[in-house]
């Protein structure tokens, strides 16, 4: 199976930016525009993955607070776990 790699992309930064809370937009999307250009194939289904987090959770695992559920641990989720939004 064949992946459009740009398609890909396009679903991620909507999926990013169009969360359900204006804080897990910004935190999501900022960081989205910041990497997605570094990530390769695989990078970008982790990055899918992590996504699928709902937002309460993903919140804490950046702040490093106590989750509900389990967040695998790989690159893509360390770097949004260090990841800190400055509005710019």
């Amino acid at each position: 199976m064949t992946i459009n790699i740009k398609e890909l992309k396009n679903k991620i930064i909507y999926r990013a930016n169009y969360r359900g809370t204006k804080e897990m937009d910004k935190l999501l999307g900022s960081f989205t525009k910041k990497y997605i250009n570094q990530f390769n194939e695989q990078e970008l289904m982790l990055l899918c993955d992590l996504l699928d987090c709902d937002d309460e959770n993903l919140y804490k695992f950046n702040q490093g607070q106590n989750l509900t559920i389990q967040i695998k641990t790989n690159k893509v989720t360390e770097m949004f776990k260090n990841y800190n939004y400055t509005s710019e």
